[in-house]
């Protein structure tokens, strides 16, 4: 089980990466100066995710972790929708519900300690 849980902790992980790339992306396809939002966005987004969502976040108690994750892995897929890569989109939003999911099971939550 513990080689199970590791192996969720890592995608878990991998998922956070990957919503910051898509932040990138969308700044990228719609941003004017392009190399500016695509630094800023991913950027603003980690901001949100250490003061709300990361395990020894400053906020993140009374729900406001579990609103963090949905807002951050939410908007990251309807950027992916807006520039124009639908299946990546719904694929990552699947991916994400499902990650998330599996990290919640008690042998997983044992494994990442008290958050």
């Amino acid at each position: 089980m513990v080689g199970f849980a590791w192996g969720v902790l890592t995608l878990v992980f991998l998922d956070e990466v990957l919503a910051m790339a898509a932040f990138g992306v969308w700044g990228w396809q719609v941003g004017t100066p392009r190399w500016l939002l695509v630094v800023v966005l991913p950027l603003l987004a980690m901001t949100v995710w250490w003061l709300f969502a990361s395990p020894k976040a400053r906020f993140g108690s009374r729900g406001r972790r579990e609103l963090a994750k949905v807002a951050v892995f939410g908007i990251a897929s309807l950027a992916l929708w807006d520039a124009g890569h639908h299946g990546w989109a719904i694929a990552f939003l699947t991916f994400s519900v499902v990650v998330n999911g599996l990290a919640l099971l008690p042998g997983v939550r044992a494994v990442a300690g008290p958050t």
